[in-house]
């Protein structure tokens, strides 16, 4: 399905000032189950745009806001470099995560107003962004959320303070999930899956699980750790998974 990928929209966020986000969608007449993406670090570079291209062809509005807009230029990409790491994981943890929840709650409400949305919500996010896509499924309009190698959940380590309740608040997640996870990945070692996994046992949660023999990051189609057998196998589940859930 040819695509969309030429608009943003500037949406505000109740104590955060003005967020854009970017939009990807099918360019064909019609109403589609929408998809909020959330980057990595990194914001909205070249390889998260397409990888919502990728969604987005396959029948999804795709919203991906620019995670640390409080504190970078709208339209700001962050280069896969030293300095740009340093600058994204140093703004990880300057956010409130309270401020992460209402960007993930502005961006669903204006997600399902727009006229090419069915108002069927999903949550996908790669590193930090699968933290965000987690914690965006703690609002019950996300009924489905995908999350590839989510840092800092098992940890507990996400925003100010380093300091986050997702782990405690499992048990609020009405959402299914999916969790992707690379064995290799030293960002999310094995024993912080298995209390991840231990937790969703806990709770009751609905829930897909997930290993490959892959590094953190897989799915970016730029520098050396990219998997593209991987990526083709992730977005086959990921599709099915949104076409079951959303509709």
């Amino acid at each position: 399905m040819i695509i969309r990928s030429d608009e943003t929209q500037d949406i505000e966020v109740p104590g955060g000032g003005a967020m854009r986000m970017h939009l990807f969608r099918p360019a064909v007449e019609g109403r589609f189950p929408g998809v909020l993406l959330f980057s990595e670090i990194y914001q909205v570079t070249p390889p998260i745009r397409r990888l919502a291209a990728m969604l987005a062809g396959n029948g999804f509005v795709i919203a991906v806001p620019e995670v640390y807009h409080e504190y970078e230029l709208a339209g700001t990409v962050l280069a896969y470099d030293p300095i740009g790491t340093d600058r994204g994981n140093a703004l990880k943890i300057t956010k409130p995560v309270a401020a992460f929840d209402a960007d993930a709650t502005a961006a669903l409400t204006a997600l399902a107003a727009h006229p090419t949305c069915t108002g069927a919500l999903g949550s996908f996010g790669v590193c930090l962004g699968g933290h965000l896509a987690y914690r965006a499924a703690l609002d019950p309009r996300v009924s489905g959320a995908v999350c590839f190698y989510p840092t800092d959940i098992h940890s507990g380590t996400l925003g100010e303070g380093r300091s986050d309740d997702s782990m405690a608040r499992m048990a609020d997640l009405k959402a299914e999930m999916l969790f992707a996870w690379g064995r290799q990945d030293p960002h999310i070692p094995f024993a912080g899956r298995e209390a991840i996994r231990a937790r969703l046992e806990e709770t009751g949660v609905a829930y897909a699980w997930h290993e490959f023999n892959a590094q953190h990051a897989f799915l970016r189609d730029e520098g050396p750790r990219y998997d593209p057998t991987l990526f083709l196998q992730a977005m086959v589940l990921t599709i099915d998974f949104f076409r079951r859930t959303l509709g």
